[in-house]
């Protein structure tokens, strides 16, 4: 029972595809409602069909995350015609390799919107309600590089730092209305947006020599960490992240 997650509502921003897509089969597998979000009709459509097809309990929302005004009646319709967000996995992310010295300041914007201002927006609009009941559960999907940089990929290790931050900060202010807000910090895993790096056999060998498993990460990996942090079993956990890396974190 510490980990019975049935019958709970989810919301997973950014799960028509990748990893949010995986998180939304896993919940929905372990008994729990969950509705996926996205800005692509045709593939949030394909994503719950095939939820659906598998007799889970499955709801879609398409919204922007970083337009407030548009997720705060999203979010107020979902309430209305569905009932209570229980927990809230803020997973959208969007990722653009250049050199800092020539990133465009539109897609700088654009990946600090994204992956730090949206889970904010969308954040604060659930946490609002969830204050109201005084309950809920918020998931950040953080990343390594919320502690580590890497090349081209400034913006990105900028904003997802921001959010490890950001996850303090709702905890230390939202803890008081028995909420828990915590991240996972995923790795290496192969998934569509690290599709050019593990193709790319110079970067694959690199990181399995600088990962202490030796290997990438299978995306099903994370589901314990997030089933936990989704449970009753978490219940006096709040602002932390877990790492799930492969030791990456733990070593020079």
């Amino acid at each position: 029972m510490l980990f019975d997650i049935k019958e709970k509502r989810i919301l997973i921003t950014g799960s028509s595809g990748g990893l949010g897509f995986v998180f939304a089969q896993a919940l929905a597998e372990a008994g729990a409602k969950v509705i996926i979000n996205g800005t692509n009709q045709k593939k949030l459509k394909n994503a719950g069909q095939i939820l659906s097809q598998k007799g889970y309990q499955v709801s879609s929302m398409m919204f922007d995350i970083t337009n407030a005004e548009e997720v705060e009646k999203k979010i107020a319709q979902i309430e209305c015609e569905q009932g209570c967000i229980d927990i809230l996995i803020n997973n959208a992310g969007i990722q653009h390799r250049t050199p800092l010295e020539n990133f465009p300041i539109n897609d700088w914007n654009k990946v600090i919107n994204v992956n730090l201002n949206g889970a904010f927006i969308v954040g604060k609009a659930v946490a609002n309600y969830m204050i109201e009941r005084k309950r809920g559960k918020i998931i950040n999907i953080c990343s390594l590089q919320s502690e580590l940089a890497r090349p081209t990929i400034t913006p990105y290790a900028t904003a997802k730092g921001g959010l490890k931050m950001l996850t303090r900060g709702m905890a230390t202010e939202w803890a008081k209305y028995n909420i828990q807000v915590n991240g996972i910090g995923p790795g290496y895993f192969k998934t569509d947006m690290t599709r050019a790096l593990w193709e790319n056999k110079e970067f694959d060998s690199w990181l399995c020599s600088r990962t202490p498993a030796n290997r990438w990460g299978d995306p099903q990996e994370l589901v314990g960490a997030l089933i936990f942090l989704a449970s009753q079993s978490s219940s006096f956990i709040n602002g932390q992240i877990i790492y799930v890396d492969g030791g990456i974190t733990a070593c020079i």
